[in-house]
């Protein structure tokens, strides 16, 4: 028989029994690594300590950013191809420097300026149609973004006044477009009545922005369509419009190192607005002088001057919508740019003071 310390046989009842660490002979270990459970330092001894695990598990691994073609011991898998350190991504993959597709978008403007060139110096009015047919989009657009803030715009009574008012200002001139225009805010706050009390203001005030937002700017390029000359006029307009965003967006891009709004957008530099005046005024200068009768290089210049301010701001109104909305674009309709009104926001801004300086430069 075998004695402990004490002197009483091992085993004895009257010895109370001591929990051994580890688990019961038999049973399979809890952990999921195959180790033995924790046990204080006092009651493991140095031989049960684990040694331990350097390598880090795959998901750790892949956690880290590691290739999921080449695991944790470093040897690529069996049939996988691992490109060297430093190898530049496949051509069709290569991005803009600010995230954007640049051939694809370069591709969808050459249509969109082939289309306007095309329209404007055939009929006229097929430039009309395809101006409504855009402006309605975009305003489908920001209605359907409104409604992220439980804004529910009526859509009926905004497409009929964006149809209504750049034919009736093409047709009739401002005084029919100024008409037009408070038809569509009274029609809008009246059809906006049966749906009750609850939200009635902020719908209609959202509405009424869109009207001038939108419908107004639209009989706006109207007029400036409707001289004989108006297919130059628009060109111009159109012309020192899109060279403020090319200007803007090449020294910007190369150049750009001082923030211009960095709270509304923090890819605007002081460098790439001073690309876009540059750029402005030289097509402005050149455009006014060359198409228009009794144009000057100096009213041109004052024109791309003016229109670089009006094309910057529609660019931080757009973003600002857009934050307050918490979106980033406002569509996908035109891949490499966003939505259309991704593209409208300038010309909607600079449409305006365009049409008054060639009116007051060289009057229709």
């Amino acid at each position: 028989m075998k004695l402990d310390d004490a002197g009483e046989p091992a085993g004895s009842p009257d010895e109370p029994e001591v929990a051994m660490p580890g688990p019961p002979p038999g049973e399979a270990l809890d952990s999921p690594s195959g180790e033995a459970p924790d046990t204080p330092p006092s009651a493991a001894s140095p031989q049960d300590v684990p040694t331990p695990d350097v390598s880090a598990p795959a998901s750790d691994a892949a956690d880290a950013g590691a290739d999921a073609s080449v695991p944790v011991s470093g040897e690529p898998l069996p049939g996988v191809e691992v490109a060297p350190e430093g190898t530049p991504p496949p051509e069709g993959k290569r991005a803009s420097r600010t995230g954007r597709n640049l051939p694809l978008a370069i591709g969808v403007g050459i249509a969109l300026g082939a289309l306007t060139l095309l329209s404007l110096y055939t009929v006229k009015e097929i430039f009309l149609a395809v101006m409504v047919i855009f402006l309605s989009l975009g305003m489908r657009e920001l209605t359907d973004a409104f409604k992220c803030r439980d804004i529910r715009v009526p859509f009926i009574p905004l497409a009929t006044g964006m149809v209504v008012t750049p034919v009736a200002a093409y047709v009739w001139g401002s005084t029919a477009a100024v008409a037009a225009v408070s038809l569509t805010v009274l029609a809008l706050m009246m059809v906006r009545m049966p749906e009750g009390a609850d939200g009635y203001v902020r719908d209609v005030t959202a509405g009424t922005f869109l009207t001038g937002y939108l419908v107004l700017m639209g009989g706006i390029v109207a007029l400036l369509m409707r001289p004989d000359d108006g297919d130059h006029r628009t060109v111009i307009f159109i012309a020192v419009t899109v060279a403020s965003d090319i200007g803007g967006y090449f020294a910007g891009s190369f150049l750009g190192k001082h923030k211009l709004a960095p709270t509304i957008s923090p890819k605007k530099t002081w460098e790439g607005v001073t690309g876009s005046a540059l750029t402005c005024m030289v097509v402005g200068g050149w455009l006014v002088a060359w198409l228009l009768d009794g144009g000057q290089i100096w009213h041109g210049v004052l024109v791309g001057l003016a229109a670089v301010v009006t094309a910057t701001v529609g660019d931080l109104i757009e973003s600002m919508i857009k934050r307050d909305l918490g979106i980033k674009d406002m569509g996908t309709l035109l891949p490499g740019h966003g939505g259309v009104m991704d593209r409208l926001d300038s010309l909607v801004a600079t449409a305006p003071v365009v049409w008054l300086l060639l009116e007051l430069f060289v009057p229709s």
